[in-house]
C-alpha cells in the first residue's frame, strides 16, 4: 500500500509538471485580442490551443510584442475614450501596470520597431513612441488628420506610415536629414524635424501595408472598396484598384510579397489580389464579417480574426483555403506573432 501511495504521489507530480510545460508560452506564439471579454489570448499555433488568457482592460483593439518575444503591447481604444496601454508579460503570462498616455486618447495602431512600442492617438490627431526603457513616452507628433489609426515605422525609423480614415488619406512622414543641434538631429533619434506629406487616397482609408522593397504602399479604402497603390519615392498614388472590398478592415502581404490579403466586416469573404497582375485571384469565405490579419513569418499561413462569429480562421498561404479556427472568445479582433530571442 506504501509503494502504491508513494507512486500514485510519484506520478501527480508528473502529470503536474507535464500540465505545467504545456502550458508555458512557445518561443513562437500567436496573439489575439477579444475586444468585448478585454482579454489577450496567448496561442500555440502549431496546435491551434489557446494555452492563456490575460486580462488588458477595456476595449483592446490591436496588439505588438516587444523585438524579444517577451511583453505585448495592447491598445485601448474606446473610440477614444480611454487613453491607455495595456502590458502582458507574455513569459510569465500575467497583466503588468499599464501605460497612462494622459492626453493622448484614443491609441489605436501598434508596431514595435527600435526598442519602443509606437502607437497612433486617433482622439488626439497624432502619433507616438513609448521607451519601456525609461517608461515614458519620449516622442509625439500631430498629423493634422481625422482618426489617424494605423501606423508603420520603418527598421531605420526614417519613415512612418499612417492611415487617416476619416479624412480618406495617408501620411507619410519622413525624418529631416539635419537639424539644430541637440534637438535629436541625428537620424534614428525620436526628436528633431520631420517631414509629412499627406496622400489623398479613398474614402475610409484604414487598413494597409508596405511592401518588402518599400517601394509601395497598398491601401484599403472601405468606403469606396478599392485599393490605393502609393510610389513611396513620389508620394503619389499611381493606381486605383476597383478591388470590391467595401468594408474593408485590414490589407497584408504575404511574406513573399506575392498576394495581399484584405479582410472586411461587411463581408463573407477575405479577398487575394496578385500583387504583380493586380487582379484579384480568389475570394476565400471565413465566416460573417473579418478584421485583423496575421501572417506567420514563415509564409505557410495566414490568421484572420472572424469578429462576428468569434474565432480566427487559419488559411493554407499555398492552396489559399482555410483548414483550421481557433475560438477565440467574443469579438476578436487584433493580432500579433511573438517570437522570443
Amino acid at each position: 500500500m506504501k509503494l502504491l501511495l508513494t507512486f500514485l504521489v510519484l506520478l501527480t507530480g508528473m502529470l503536474a509538471a507535464s500540465f505545467a510545460r504545456a502550458a508555458e508560452t512557445p518561443a513562437n506564439a500567436l496573439l489575439i485580442l477579444a475586444k468585448q471579454d478585454g482579454v489577450l489570448l496567448i496561442v500555440d499555433p502549431s496546435s491551434l490551443q489557446v494555452i492563456a488568457r490575460v486580462p488588458v482592460g477595456k476595449d483592446p483593439h490591436e496588439v505588438i510584442a516587444s523585438s524579444d518575444g517577451k511583453v505585448a503591447y495592447a491598445s485601448n481604444y474606446g473610440s477614444g475614450a480611454y487613453s491607455t496601454l495595456a502590458l502582458v508579460d507574455l513569459v510569465a503570462q500575467k497583466a503588468l501596470p499599464s501605460v497612462d498616455l494622459g492626453a493622448l486618447r484614443g491609441p489605436h495602431g501598434l508596431t514595435f520597431v527600435g526598442g519602443k512600442a509606437w502607437f497612433t492617438a486617433e482622439g488626439a490627431k497624432a502619433i507616438g513612441s513609448y521607451d519601456p526603457a525609461t517608461k515614458n513616452v519620449d516622442w509625439i507628433l500631430g498629423t493634422g488628420q481625422n482618426r489617424t489609426h494605423m501606423i508603420y515605422v520603418s527598421p531605420d525609423l526614417k519613415t512612418i506610415v499612417t492611415t487617416n480614415v476619416s479624412s480618406g488619406t495617408v501620411s507619410i512622414i519622413e525624418k529631416a536629414v539635419g537639424g539644430p543641434p541637440g534637438q535629436g538631429s541625428a537620424l534614428g533619434a525620436p526628436g528633431g524635424d520631420w517631414n509629412e506629406t499627406v496622400v489623398r487616397v479613398g474614402d475610409g482609408s484604414e487598413g494597409f501595408d508596405v511592401s518588402a522593397d518599400d517601394k509601395e504602399i497598398w491601401v484599403a479604402n472601405a468606403g469606396d472598396g478599392t485599393v490605393s497603390i502609393i510610389n513611396l519615392a513620389s508620394k503619389r498614388v499611381t493606381e486605383t484598384l476597383a478591388a470590391d472590398v467595401r468594408g474593408a478592415n485590414r490589407l497584408k502581404f504575404t511574406p513573399d510579397g506575392k498576394l495581399a490579403l484584405i479582410s472586411s466586416l461587411r463581408s463573407s469573404d477575405v479577398t487575394v489580389i496578385d500583387t504583380v497582375t493586380r487582379k484579384t485571384v480568389k475570394r476565400i469565405a471565413v465566416g460573417h464579417g473579418a478584421a485583423g490579419i496575421q501572417m506567420q513569418p514563415d509564409g505557410a499561413r495566414a490568421f484572420v480574426a472572424c469578429s462576428p462569429d468569434g474565432y480566427v480562421a487559419v488559411i493554407d498561404l499555398h492552396s489559399l483555403e482555410v483548414v483550421g479556427r481557433i475560438e477565440a472568445g467574443h469579438d476578436p479582433d487584433g493580432l500579433a506573432w511573438a517570437t522570443r530571442r
